[in-house]
């Protein structure tokens, strides 16, 4: 049988390396199904058992199976003799395929460590998937030089000498790259911005969350739910801000006004201070400036027959001491931080009186909640101290005069 065998070979020399041929494929796929088959079977029983996540994402980003195409290219590699005339050839494009697959499988490597370290508390401080990208973006390049060099048969280090010449252009294909991860090293190292935070940038409408720090943008999830992309060399040389500050503070601003009508601001008669008084807020504070205002004008022979001769109380101070009373008992209110009730410059809008302080909740919600809360109750108890709020006249108020 063998003899035959070979008496027909001798016969037919040319069938003799396609044979040879067909069977290094056929040994190639036989190879290639049983490795394809131990990595889906058998690594995934290993992986499932063990406890780290890592091996299971190497194992979803498809490491293992691009490392399967290595065996068919190995072995047609060294059986690359086989073909007829383009031997030669065949052995430099199988060797560019080899690299390539090993290319692509550190690419997956590095996707699956950038997927991994979005699990860790430190990638989200230090941006760690802008470094990976920068890092496989490298590696495509080094490959596709070696890959090249390959297929033309020179030495990648002469190819990367001919790239000196191409400098400028190559920083110009690449400027925004570059840029970007110069940006990310700043950002990075000064801990500008991370991961959860909250940012506002009006120039590209974002204000909301950071969901992405990136080689090339930042992803932000605005309020209203909609993503923005900032590119990330444009976070530095534009201006935004940053909330995350207030949120490890504890509290949250309230910085309002309330316009008080300036016809409505009078000296108080005892009268008013007697119904003042009768508020428990105020009891201690009209107590003590009672004493304070009529033991000066004793000592200065003030005739106090007239309210304007002489310190009197107003009833604009009375309110102003009412409302920091009022915020000083507050159980929402930041204690601990500024708290201050002032007067701002009186203008067309009437005499504004500002309150200043801070909620001891950065929560949204319920920030906005507190701030309806006092709003709602020191805008009730303005006419309590004979004010008015300010407001520019209306329909209604038209009507009522042309009525009388």
């Amino acid at each position: 049988m063998i003899g035959s065998i070979q008496n027909w070979l001798e016969t037919y020399p040319t069938v003799g390396p396609y044979l040879g041929l067909a069977g290094a494929l056929a040994a190639a796929y036989m190879f290639y199904f049983i490795t394809n088959l131990l990595v889906s079977r058998a690594l995934q029983r290993i992986f499932d058992r063990s406890a780290t996540q890592l091996d299971n994402i190497l194992l979803e980003q498809g490491v293992f199976h691009r490392l399967t195409y290595l065996v068919p290219a190995l072995i047609l590699y060294n059986f690359a003799y086989l073909f007829p005339t383009y031997g030669g050839v065949a052995q430099q494009i199988l060797a560019a395929l080899s690299a390539l697959i090993v290319v692509i499988t550190l690419g997956a490597i590095i996707s699956s460590v950038g997927e991994y370290s979005q699990r860790l508390e430190f990638s989200q401080r230090f941006g760690l998937k802008s470094y990976l990208q920068v890092a496989k973006l490298l590696l495509y390049i080094f490959g596709a030089l070696m890959i090249v060099a390959i297929l033309i048969g020179r030495s990648p280090w002469v190819l990367l000498s001919g790239l000196g010449a191409l400098t400028a252009v190559l920083l110009l294909v690449f400027r925004d790259t570059i840029l970007s991860f110069v940006a990310s090293l700043q950002i990075s190292s000064n801990n500008l911005v991370r991961v959860g935070d909250w940012i506002e940038m009006p120039l590209y409408g974002a204000d909301g969350d950071v969901i992405e720090i990136a080689l090339h943008t930042i992803k932000v999830q605005n309020w209203d739910k909609t993503i923005t992309s900032i590119p990330t060399y444009k976070l530095l040389e534009g201006s935004f801000k940053n909330w995350q500050g207030m949120s490890q503070s504890g509290g949250r601003r309230i910085k309002r006004a309330i316009h008080i009508d300036m016809s409505s601001i009078r000296l108080c008669d005892q009268a008013m201070l007697d119904s003042y008084a009768k508020i428990d807020l105020l009891k201690a504070h009209i107590k003590e400036k009672r004493a304070e205002v009529a033991a000066w004008n004793r000592e200065q022979g003030i005739d106090e027959t007239s309210l304007i001769n002489g310190r009197r109380l107003t009833n604009i101070g009375s309110f102003r001491a009412y409302i920091e009373a009022y915020l000083r008992s507050h159980p929402s209110v930041h204690q601990e931080m500024t708290l201050m009730v002032r007067q701002l410059d009186p203008g067309p809008d009437g005499l504004p009186v500002e309150i200043y302080l801070f909620t001891n909740t950065t929560d949204w919600i319920a920030y906005e909640r507190i701030q309806a809360d006092i709003f709602d109750h020191l805008l009730a108890v303005v006419p309590q101290f004979g004010l008015q709020v300010f407001q520019h006249p209306t329909g209604a108020d038209f009507k009522a005069l042309a009525r009388e």
